[in-house]
């Protein structure tokens, strides 16, 4: 179902059973499936292949390969999604596949700003607001978190995740866990701090920054491993602000273990 304010360059090639909403732009030489779901006044730029199982949110502007297939060879054509938010960019030649039957689904955010060759494989979930630089490239089943910016030309590993509000600089190689409002860097990768201009800029109170340092501090230069760290932690502040209870249900969910 196309609306009739949609804008189709004559070298385009639409399915009649794509779904796109008010406004959309497809530009020269797209290729819009049968199985995909465009969002009001997104706009895919020259060469876009948006293939089936592509659910694209409002107000974004694509550039040209999403929701092909997954890299994973137990894949045998299952039905599967890729989920872009609104208002998100994906720059040249990002590659977003689809989800395997262990999920279902890769997913992007709202508001997330993906540069020039990022790829993001089967069953990563991209949280919203995240920026990642060029030639990122993301494993099956990783998570990143809202507001993580990951810099260019960094290598994640399968089943990686990436907390909210952290910080990995370029070229870094990660092969477990980013703790929560984290600022990474070094070979090998190290938590150098905590990314408190980040958390400034968005609205963190100075009361909260300090229970966040303090509870890094507490876990990581105290010379306690993790699970010491956390007991001293918890012995120390009955009732952590909610930030560094997340910080904590983080840690202790890890499978990976973490950056320290």
């Amino acid at each position: 179902m196309t609306n009739s304010d949609v804008v189709i360059h004559p070298t385009a090639i639409v399915d009649p059973a794509a779904q796109l909403g008010a406004g959309v732009t497809v530009g020269p030489f797209c290729v819009v499936e049968a199985d995909v779901q465009i969002g009001d006044r997104t706009v895919l730029k020259s060469h876009v292949v948006v293939a089936n199982g592509a659910r694209i949110g409002s107000d974004c502007v694509i550039h040209p390969g999403i929701s092909t297939e997954p890299q994973d060879l137990k894949y045998a054509g299952e039905p599967t999604l890729a989920i872009i938010g609104d208002r998100t960019t994906l720059r040249e030649c990002v590659t977003v596949n689809r989800g395997t039957t262990f999920s279902g689904k890769a997913q992007v955010g709202s508001d997330c700003l993906l540069m020039a060759y990022v790829h993001v494989a089967h069953d990563c979930v991209v949280g919203d607001n995240v920026i990642i630089a060029n030639g990122v490239q993301l494993g099956g089943h990783v998570e990143v978190g809202d507001w993580a910016i990951i810099g260019g030309l960094t290598g994640i590993h399968q089943f990686c995740r990436i907390g909210a509000h952290s910080m990995i600089g370029a070229c870094s190689r990660v092969v477990k866990d980013v703790p929560m409002f984290a600022l990474c860097g070094k070979e090998p990768l190290t938590v150098e701090g905590i990314n408190a201009v980040g958390l400034r800029r968005r609205g963190f109170d100075i009361k909260t920054i300090a229970a966040i340092d303090e509870f890094y501090t507490t876990l990581l230069r105290s010379g306690l491993n993790t699970s010491d760290g956390l007991k001293r932690y918890s012995d120390e502040v009955a009732e952590p602000l909610q930030p560094v209870a997340d910080a904590i249900g983080f840690i202790k969910a890890s499978k990976r273990g973490i950056y320290r």
